[in-house]
């Protein structure tokens, strides 16, 4: 991964998750290996250039931030990254499954993703970050 980001607004990551979820929803509704690509893509930039770059990321800041007063607080990049590389290993599954004709596979892989985004947008709990926090403690 490169350098990281510095902290986060988490209204921010909030955002990106709500349309992540909406994508992937589109993406189980449709069975659009092109649109699961497309998601997998933004998970590869948020995992390995930062949330910064991804285009979830950007329309938050240009759109939606300026609207809203600053951060009452803001959280460490790292464990959303590690969400994103997870949300992308399992957004690529999904899309290699639909775009060659193994649409279980799709299926399976892209609600996996989307289960773990709706968390994040309804609810607030990262759930890759959460496995980051154990991974850390298991390596201490």
């Amino acid at each position: 991964m490169s350098a990281p980001d510095g902290p986060l607004d988490p209204r921010g990551v909030r955002f990106a998750a709500i349309v992540t979820t909406v994508v992937l929803a589109l993406v189980l509704l449709s069975g659009s290996g092109w649109l699961a690509l497309a998601q997998t893509l933004v998970f590869a930039l948020g995992a390995f250039a930062g949330m910064r770059f991804t285009p979830y990321g950007v329309l938050y800041r240009l759109v939606v931030a300026p609207r809203l007063g600053p951060p009452a607080e803001r959280e460490p990049a790292a464990p959303v990254r590690f969400s994103q590389l997870v949300g992308f290993v399992f957004a690529a599954v999904g899309t290699v499954g639909y775009l060659a004709g193994l649409p279980v596979l799709g299926i399976v892989a892209i609600a996996f993703a989307l289960a773990a985004a709706f968390l994040n947008a309804a609810f607030g709990y990262c759930l890759g970050c959460e496995m980051y926090g154990l991974l850390a403690r298991a390596r201490a």
